[in-house]
């Protein structure tokens, strides 16, 4: 039951948008277990919520962020970084974002000292919604202001996850 605590949205976040001054919109859904079906429960397309996948490679803890419907294509990522990465371990990030829900961090890893890297497929959007720290609130913010505040590294590293029939 430890997951069923009533979590706020980071106080940080909010802080760290307010000060950048952009405008951001707070959407409030039913709790969603996966970014693709949090990205149905707000009647948003799948390519415009941004998903958290977190990475390590060494001792360094990685961010990305990536559309709801892709999947992180480690390769890819390898060649980016010039070094082994690794999917992380939740056990292992988890305290890194102690006012997150698991598995809700915001794509901000600026926040947390955690480099953040964005799909470039995110990027070409004009907004992105994401988790924000919580299962059942999102922010919607558009892209210029996203990397404005973050800074992220973006390169080339998600695939699109191939729908199965009949979907």
């Amino acid at each position: 039951m430890h997951g069923r605590l009533l979590l706020k949205i980071p106080k940080q976040l909010i802080d760290c948008l307010k000060e950048n001054k952009v405008d951001y919109e707070i959407l409030h859904h039913p709790e969603a277990v996966t970014a693709q079906r949090s990205a149905q429960a707000e009647h948003m397309k799948g390519r415009r919520h941004a998903k958290v996948v977190m990475v390590k490679s060494g001792d360094e803890h990685l961010m990305t962020a990536l559309p709801a419907d892709h999947q992180i294509d480690l390769k890819k990522l390898r060649k980016i970084l010039g070094k082994a990465v690794s999917l992380d371990k939740e056990g292992e990030f988890k305290s890194l974002f102690p006012d997150c829900a698991l598995g809700a961090m915001p794509p901000l890893g600026n926040l947390y000292g955690v480099p953040t890297y964005v799909d470039k497929s995110l990027s070409q959007e004009e907004y992105i919604v994401f988790e924000a720290g919580t299962h059942t609130d999102a922010i919607k913010l558009s892209y210029r202001d996203y990397e404005k505040v973050v800074k992220p590294q973006v390169a080339d590293f998600a695939i699109k996850i191939q729908p199965m029939k009949g979907e």
